[in-house]
């Protein structure tokens, strides 16, 4: 398709580039023609001069060219070292010399040719402007399956039945089955909802087109709906087959009217979207797949049955889907025997399958670096941590004096986590400067949670606390390192009084309409008074600054333990989880709860 395209450009660029050639050639043969016929000799040409029927003579180059008194013109070269003009002058003839003109014409034809492209260019353009960006993974060529898809067995099974439709679609139409319209993936970033759609593809075996919902949106009026509707042009030529749309809430969102005349290319994109989906035969055998990690924004209309049927929701991974997760990526990587999978599994609760997939990756690079044969469990241990913290700044030179607030800070922080009921267990503490951070405590669940209870939130915001209450009572100051402790502490507990009704004052209520926010009407009423707002602020700073005072508490009963741990990580800069508990274990006896 491609190359009949620019076969047909480049014959019409070269039958332009003849017929101007051949008129502009007619044209010099014209004036050639014409002006043979009024040629005479320089001799005849002295004559005339001399008898006084000459009046004007323009010498252009060796050009001459004559007119007489009758109205009739002569053309002729002068020779080499004729005199022409002593004898003009002689004569009282108007006489005067013209630039050649030798070239202008060909000159004319090459800038009439670099226009005529130019147009040529921009129609190309523009004549494919509104055609669908998307790209084409034909089924033969698709080698992804759900064999290459772990972690994610319930939204495999559901998909299942899609892969069954577009194999053999008759089996569910005989007993009045239809072929769903649409599934939307549900699903925070990186737990592979594009890889499951590549894999129902692959398993069915039909082509699959894929395109991001911002492809359609363009700044001229009219662009995106035309690319919609291209698309499923496309999509019904190849059907059976998929439409992949990834970040559908960029096309799909909310139509409000908030944003006035910005919003019309935005909107007219997405009723051509709705259109389409509602438009196809029974029988069409187009599914589309659309991912997103945001569907409260989406509009009602894209959501209801006949358009997207079925949401399957794609979480992420459980200990057991982790693991399933790492025995994937890890088949082209040489592993030493002393791997657990297992146990790298354990130690990532919460991790994403593009988490998990990025410390496979950083291990092998680690272990590469290192010129080892095989990739150890030492290269995951700190392809983990550089996960989870960051890469290590080691070129950053601190002060002995920043060294130690940074120290202090970070010692406040694990010794509440140790001492406060409800925290999660400390994996790592480092001094260590990492990406915007001079200094990080990282704390593991032992399990998968999927819900909080108050008093592991209120132990998180204790945590928090806990560095900048340690700055100010060995220093007598703060510093600007606590910035992003406050700021979690604080949206925290904006949301225990706000939405999860963990306030006392207040009770179980919940403020605010944050769907309607994230949709993008900043202009959204408020459904509370301006005194209950005062109220939720001054609960909110109540939450905040008696986590605050209890904690100080705690340092300054503690104060030993919390010296002790400062020292260690000054002279070691790194602390695991077994080295932190053998340096406080005979400072104090560890609380049941904090093991």
């Amino acid at each position: 398709m491609v190359n009949k395209k620019y076969i047909r450009l480049v014959i019409l660029m070269v039958v332009l580039v003849a017929l101007g050639a051949g008129w502009y050639g007619y044209q010099a043969w014209k004036e050639h023609v014409a002006a043979q016929s009024r040629q005479i000799s320089y001799t005849a040409f002295m004559e005339r001069v001399n008898k006084g029927n000459i009046v004007r003579v323009r010498l252009a180059g060796d050009l001459i060219t004559a007119r007489a008194k009758d109205g009739s013109s002569y053309q002729l070269l002068l020779p080499a070292g004729a005199e022409l003009a002593s004898a003009m002058l002689a004569k009282r003839i108007d006489f005067g010399a013209e630039p050649a003109a030798s070239g202008v014409k060909w000159l004319e034809l090459g800038i009439i040719l670099v226009v005529a492209c130019g147009v040529l260019l921009i129609l190309r353009r523009y004549s494919g402007y509104g055609r669908s960006k998307a790209r084409l993974v034909s089924g033969a060529d698709s080698d992804t399956g759900f064999k290459d898809v772990a972690g994610a067995e319930e939204a495999k099974q559901e998909l299942q039945e899609t892969v069954d439709f577009l194999r053999d679609p008759e089996r569910f139409t005989l007993l009045g089955g239809k072929m769903p319209t649409g599934v939307l993936l549900v699903g925070p970033p990186g737990t592979g909802k594009t890889l499951l759609a590549r894999a129902v593809a692959g398993e069915a075996g039909v082509p699959f087109f894929s395109i991001s919902g911002s492809e359609f949106v363009e700044m001229y009026v009219g662009v995106g709906a035309s690319r919609v509707r291209d698309l499923f042009a496309r999509g019904k030529k190849a059907a059976p087959c998929i439409l992949f749309i990834d970040e559908i809430d960029a096309v799909g969102r909310k139509r409000d009217g908030a944003s006035g005349g910005a919003s019309d290319e935005r909107d007219q994109t997405l009723n051509q979207l709705l259109v389409e989906m509602d438009g196809f035969a029974v029988n069409s055998g187009i599914v589309v797949l659309a991912a997103t990690n945001r569907p409260e924004v989406l509009d009602p209309a894209l959501l209801r049955s006949g358009r997207f049927d079925r949401q399957v929701v794609v979480g992420s991974p459980d200990i057991k889907g982790r693991e399933e997760i790492l025995k994937v990526h890890v088949r082209n990587v040489p592993l030493s025997p002393e791997v657990d999978l297992s146990v790298i599994a354990r130690g990532t609760p919460g991790f994403s399958g593009a988490d998990l997939a990025n410390v496979v990756n950083e291990a092998a690079i680690l272990a590469a670096r290192s010129r080892k044969d095989l990739v150890e469990m030492y290269d995951f241990d700190c392809a983990k941590d550089k996960v989870l913290m960051g890469a290590e700044k080691k070129s950053m030179v601190l002060s002995e004096e920043s060294k130690l607030a940074t120290a202090y800070h970070e010692a406040g922080h694990v010794l509440i986590a140790k001492l406060v009921p409800g925290c999660d267990p400390v994996h790592k503490v480092s001094i260590i400067p990492r990406g915007r951070a001079l200094g990080v405590t990282v704390q593991i669940p032992t399990e998968d949670i999927y819900s909080y209870t108050k008093e592991m939130l209120d132990g998180h915001l204790k945590v928090l606390m806990g560095g900048r209450a340690a700055e100010e009572l060995i220093f007598k100051t703060t510093t600007t390192g606590a910035g992003n402790d406050l700021a979690r502490a604080t949206d925290t507990a904006r949301k225990m009084v706000c939405d999860w009704g963990m306030s006392t004052a207040f009770g179980p209520v919940a403020f605010g309409n944050h769907d309607s926010v994230a949709a993008g009407n900043p202009g959204h009423p408020r459904n509370f008074s301006e005194h209950t707002a005062l109220e939720i602020d001054s609960e909110i700073r109540a939450i905040v600054t008696g986590s605050y005072a209890e904690v100080r508490t705690l340092l300054l009963t503690h104060m030993e333990a919390l010296k002790r741990l400062t020292e260690e990580l000054v002279s070691r800069e790194t602390l695991d989880a077994a080295e932190i508990d053998a340096i406080l274990e005979p400072v104090f006896q560890r609380p049941a709860h904090a093991a």
